[in-house]
């Protein structure tokens, strides 16, 4: 040791193995290939943000292509009504994402701003039908924003300053005292009748009177596709970006310089904004609004839309509120008790994939980028096809409940899946509840199996993996 620490007394091998080094690292440096990969790396980052961006705008023309040839493939009249109302439950959904999803604000009232948008513009409508106003129909979703606006900046004022379940509560009682002010202010709510308009009666733009659906359709999905864009651009700014940071951290959020009061006023006002149009579409749509379309019914039906479709990303509530809205008139054709099977349906979300439907989407990126994907349809079917058995069972008894218990007198027999049967005798109890013995057990044999091949698709290939490793250990 002493002898190292003098000048020339290190070891010989030692001052060797320095020098080796130095010259490997000086030629690592003058290596073209490295020099060459550290000029171009810059740019690849700048080629893949580059080809992100194309995609995003390639979705969206594909989207609104989507939605203007969507008619001429399904035409008829059913189809077109239920394209009007997903068009309406999409914008909605996408409002209250902005609460929950971006901003963490739990609102059991959100349904305010969209009935009250809806009210103003119906108000709006009947004016310009008696000649008092000029404003086309088109407009009027625009004026629904507004009048959903001017709520939030009112209530929104003194909500905002609490999150959490204070916020939550704060938002109950705004829905429970517009319930009680529709009762008071008949004249400009209808009372229990509600009100009525006429979108025929309005004036004309470029000669369209909006008489039928397919017009109507083409409405709603101009305002879907313009509101939608402006929530996406919404997410994208400064503001968007601490709403999510002040969800995450409110602390450091105000320790680096930001209101979060101010943040989540700002969030509150733009989601009432969006609810607003919606409501000014249902009111073009439907013609009539009533305080139902602003109680928590209706508030509790968006909250189901978005916690089914996902609140950690942008299509999340997109597809939930299709699929709520599909079930809502689909289900609602063949049995009563189609809101418990929602309820089962937003129960069995929380509790399995508490991510919504697009989160089981966006699990399975991985294995669709390693082209693996295909690994996983064997066993899917196979633990779908056993949970499909338990859900027949599941529903086969609960419609028997509830034909024994509400349709006394009404016959001995009961339509169910394709067949008659019979809920007073004992063979049809014990044949659905065998169902959902085989398919429960069915499915906790499978599922294992199932969860197995979802890591096994999904994992990284094996030169990243490599790689990985390396970079861990230097």
């Amino acid at each position: 040791m002493e002898g190292n620490d003098r000048p020339g007394g290190a070891d010989p091998a030692l001052r060797a193995a320095g020098a080796d080094a130095d010259r490997a690292s000086h030629r690592s440096l003058r290596d073209p290939r490295d020099v060459s990969t550290a000029t171009t790396r810059p740019f690849a980052g700048a080629g893949v943000a580059h080809a992100a961006r194309a995609r995003r705008y390639g979705l969206w023309v594909a989207a609104a292509v989507g939605l203007l040839v969507l008619p001429q493939v399904v035409h008829t009249g059913t189809a077109i009504a239920i394209m009007n109302q997903m068009g309406i439950a999409v914008v909605f959904a996408l409002s209250y994402n902005m609460l929950l999803g971006q901003g963490g604000m739990l609102s059991f009232g959100h349904a305010v701003y969209f009935g009250l948008g809806g009210f103003i513009a119906a108000h709006v409508l009947n004016l310009s039908g008696r000649g008092a106003i000029y404003l086309p129909v088109p407009v009027l979703p625009l004026i629904g924003g507004l009048g959903g606006l001017a709520f939030a900046i009112l209530f929104g004022s003194f909500s905002t300053r609490r999150a959490g379940t204070v916020f939550a509560m704060i938002s109950l009682g705004v829905a429970e005292l517009m319930a009680a002010s529709s009762l008071i202010f008949d004249r400009f709510f209808g009372g229990e009748e509600g009100i009525t308009t006429n979108r025929s009666k309005a004036p004309l733009l470029l000669g369209l009177p909006f008489t039928r659906d397919r017009e109507v359709y083409y409405l709603i999905a101009f305002w879907l596709f313009v509101a939608a864009l402006a929530m996406y651009a919404f997410s994208r700014t400064p503001v968007g970006r601490m709403a999510n940071a002040v969800r995450d951290n409110p602390e450091r959020a105000e320790f680096v310089g930001y209101s979060q009061n101010r943040v989540r006023l700002v969030s509150f006002c733009a989601a009432g904004f969006f609810a607003g149009i919606a409501g000014g579409l249902f009111a073009v749509n439907y013609e009539i609004l009533t305080a139902e379309n602003m109680g928590l019914t209706a508030s509790g039906a968006v909250l189901l839309m978005t916690y089914i479709g996902g609140i950690g990303s942008f299509v999340g509530p997109i597809i939930g509120a299709v699929v709520f809205t599909f079930l809502q008139s689909m289900l609602s054709d063949y049995t009563g008790m189609w809101l418990l099977y929602l309820g089962i349906l937003f129960l069995a979300t929380v509790l399995f994939v508490p991510m919504g439907l697009a989160g089981v989407l966006m699990l399975h990126a991985p294995a669709w980028r390693a082209r693996r994907i295909g690994r996983l349809v064997g066993p899917y079917l196979l633990t779908g096809a056993l949970a499909l058995v338990a859900a027949v069972g599941i529903i086969g008894l609960l419609e028997m409940i509830h034909f024994v218990a509400v349709s006394e007198g009404a016959g001995t027999t009961k339509r169910l899946f394709w067949m008659a049967i019979a809920p007073r005798t004992l063979t049809p109890w014990l044949a659905f509840a065998a169902l959902v013995v085989v398919g429960a057990l069915g499915v906790r044999w499978t599922a294992p199996r199932a969860a197995s091949a979802f890591a096994q698709a999904s994992r990284p290939p094996v030169a990243v993996r490599a790689a990985a490793t390396g970079e861990a250990g230097l």
